[in-house]
């Protein structure tokens, strides 16, 4: 799928995360409070909706409104102990895991979205805490993802703060195609 293709702005709402290389002090700041808010925007983003509107794909053949709001949770959750790792070893190599085969687990189906925001509220607090108390030597530490190669702390803060930003905007997007505001 490239940009002149009319499903891309469905696909990546935000655009497409682009690492330009080592950021600057200001750069990361800005992506720690949009990491922070992330849990605010989402909860937001899934207000008032029933469970008719959270069943409902994004786009055709994305996942739905429900299946999102899971999945973020789920994301930064791998995301937040990759840091940790990086943080306390050396290039360790991390598991990814099968996104689409989480957001078909039973507790996607089952458990309230309200859930997962609440287990973001508490997660954020956390990361974000990590986030705020890292050295300039810190941000160029790494871990080795399998699929990915090396994957500094820096590049990974960044793509975080696009990943909130991006899922929501699912959420929001169909929102207003639908009148759902």
């Amino acid at each position: 799928m490239n940009a002149n293709d009319p499903l891309y702005d469905l696909k990546y709402p935000v655009g497409r995360f682009e690492w330009r290389g080592d950021s600057t002090p200001d750069e990361r700041s800005a992506w720690i409070d949009s990491i922070a808010a992330t849990p605010a925007r989402l909860r937001e983003a899934l207000d008032g909706l029933d469970d008719s509107q959270l069943d409902t794909p994004y786009r055709h053949g994305g996942w739905t409104v429900r299946q999102v709001a899971h999945h973020v949770p789920d994301s930064h959750m791998n995301a937040y102990i990759r840091f940790k790792f990086a943080l306390t070893e050396t290039d360790p190599v991390i598991k990814p895991y099968d996104e689409n085969a989480w957001a078909s687990l039973a507790d996607t189906a089952s458990v309230s979205v309200g859930t997962s925001v609440a287990l973001l509220d508490g997660l954020h607090l956390r990361w974000v805490a990590v986030l705020r108390s890292m050295s300039a030597g810190d941000w160029r530490r790494s871990y080795v993802h399998p699929e990915m190669g090396k994957v500094t702390l820096d590049r990974a803060a960044g793509l975080y703060a696009w990943h909130g930003r991006h899922h929501i905007a699912h959420i929001t997007g169909l929102r207003t195609r639908r009148g759902w505001i």
